[in-house]
């Protein structure tokens, strides 16, 4: 497991994820959180360094092995 995995995400990077997980892209995301698509995209780089992820996927992925996120 990557060394970065332990690095905790901030409320508004789960909610992000939370985001991403849902298939959801960064101008839906920026509308739903009511940030900017710019900011929406520095909390997902954010999330893909934390988790050293290859790309969103990667990081939903490791989110789910890690338990921060369910399958419903």
């Amino acid at each position: 497991m990557p060394a970065h995995v332990t690095d905790h995400l901030t409320a508004r990077e789960y909610s992000v994820l939370m985001c991403v997980a849902s298939g959801m892209s960064n101008k839906a995301i920026a509308r739903e959180l009511q940030i900017s698509v710019e900011t929406t995209k520095c909390h997902v780089r954010s999330i893909l360094s934390k988790f050293d992820a290859q790309n969103r996927t990667h990081a939903v992925t490791i989110a789910l092995r890690l338990g921060l996120l369910t399958i419903f």
